[in-house]
């Protein structure tokens, strides 16, 4: 498989997994190696990391949302988020995932994650 061919079906298991196109909004003045960068992590996560057999989906979705909370970051966080509620996790197993992560990553970081987890919960409301 050539490199194109590596990174569109990296592109097309992102989309399948967050159910729309992957956006990576790096902002102006990115240099051109910018590109070079998201391709190779996309390949990586989408290409190399989530079809591994060893964990479903779901799970995988429910863990990366556990790391990107308890690491605080925030826009990982929130793709992490939109990948698990496509793909079968409840808006209260999220919660309850949080209640946990308080337990071991703190009050302060669960809070925060939350927060991230209640604006993309708002996504999937009706308008």
């Amino acid at each position: 498989m050539t490199d194109s061919e590596q990174y569109e079906t990296a592109l097309a298991t992102a989309a399948a997994l967050l159910g729309r196109t992957l956006d990576l909004p790096l902002g102006p003045g990115e240099p051109g190696s910018g590109a070079e960068f998201r391709r190779l992590a996309t390949e990586h996560t989408f290409g190399d990391s989530w079809p591994r057999a060893g964990l479903d989906v779901r799970s995988r979705a429910l863990v990366s949302v556990a790391i990107a909370a308890t690491l605080g970051t925030h826009e990982p966080l929130r793709g992490q988020l939109r990948i698990a509620l496509n793909n079968g996790v409840s808006k209260e197993e999220v919660v309850e995932l949080f209640i946990h992560l308080e337990a071991y990553a703190g009050a302060a970081r669960a809070f925060d994650s939350y927060q991230i987890a209640l604006e993309v919960f708002a996504e999937t409301e009706p308008t």
